[in-house]
């Protein structure tokens, strides 16, 4: 079994949680992780003892795989610095539609191009739930899917409400109201002189946020608030063949941080030893291609 040599691009929610997952993992080793400055907090000195710190992945030697871990919207200048080198990159893009659309194809030309694989979205929503969701179609083909994410923190819309003016730090809460219709209750904590209205006008122009009923509330501080946990459930009513009537159930309750950089690290191998040059989203890759080990042993044990 081939040992896989992976670098964490990024140190936030989801690299803290990257670098664990890599270490777990019985056929990757932890290349390093790469930083804008590799100064180090000192809680993260005490994290990332013995770990490798770098601003260029030049400085790693071999790469297979770069574990994009940085905000959504650095994606589509981040990537492309890696698949041009011919390193693997995978991210969790998390902007449904035409912008995901978008930054696949033009992945999926440097990628050809430079001999090298991206795996786009490859988070929980888009990215696992997105196979659920062709799998339930497949299931039943006529019908109707609900998605319905929380309650819980959304990291990429509390990443985006962060970054609006007069923001020191943000939380985003989604709460299910039913049938895929989701509520935002965004919390944010005031720079000294900012006005919550402006703030709040800001925030809801915003694409993640201009789709659904969004409540922004002025809070003393975000770290009394915050608690990465969420979840999903996912409900289908459809037909089989003539058949109607055919209901279908997914839920689960999650560390958002923890499982997407899980379902990150289980698309690197795909990318790394299964996929042709080029951009892939999830439902596009074969769910055992994302294990490790012998794949007809993996036939042998889980059909």
């Amino acid at each position: 079994m081939k040992t896989l040599r992976m670098a964490v691009v990024g140190y936030g929610n989801i690299g803290r949680y990257a670098v664990e997952a890599v270490q777990a993992a019985p056929d990757m080793e932890l290349a390093g992780v790469i930083r804008r400055s590799a100064k180090l907090s000192p809680e993260e000195a005490k994290n990332l003892a013995g770990i490798e710190i770098v601003t260029d992945v030049g400085m790693l030697g071999q790469v297979d795989v770069a574990l994009l871990c940085g905000p959504t919207r650095s994606i589509p200048e981040t990537a492309p610095q890696y698949l041009t080198r011919g390193i693997h990159t995978v991210d969790s893009f998390d902007i449904h539609g035409e912008k995901l659309w978008q930054l696949r194809s033009t992945l999926d030309a440097i990628g050809k191009e430079h001999g090298s694989v991206a795996v786009v979205s490859a988070g929980w929503d888009p990215g696992s739930d997105s196979l659920l969701r062709a799998l339930l179609l497949a299931m039943a083909p006529k019908g109707l899917t609900y998605t319905n994410f929380g309650p819980g923190m959304s990291m990429g819309h509390s990443v985006c409400a962060k970054s609006k003016p007069g923001v020191r730090d943000a939380l985003s809460m989604t709460i299910p109201t039913g049938t895929g219709v989701h509520r935002r209750m965004v919390y944010v904590e005031l720079e000294p002189g900012a006005e919550l209205a402006q703030v709040a006008a800001a925030i809801k122009e915003d694409e993640y946020f201009a789709h659904d009923d969004t409540r922004v509330f002025a809070v003393p501080s975000i770290d009394e608030l915050k608690d990465v946990g969420h979840g999903v459930l996912m409900e289908r009513k459809g037909v089989s063949g003539s058949t109607h009537n055919q209901t279908f159930e997914f839920r689960m309750s999650i560390n958002n941080p923890a499982l997407t950089s899980q379902i990150m690290v289980s698309c690197a191998r795909a990318a790394a030893l299964r996929l042709a040059p080029g951009a892939y989203t999830m439902p596009e890759i074969a769910p055992m291609d994302m294990l490790p080990g012998d794949r007809e042993m993996l036939v042998k044990t889980l059909v």
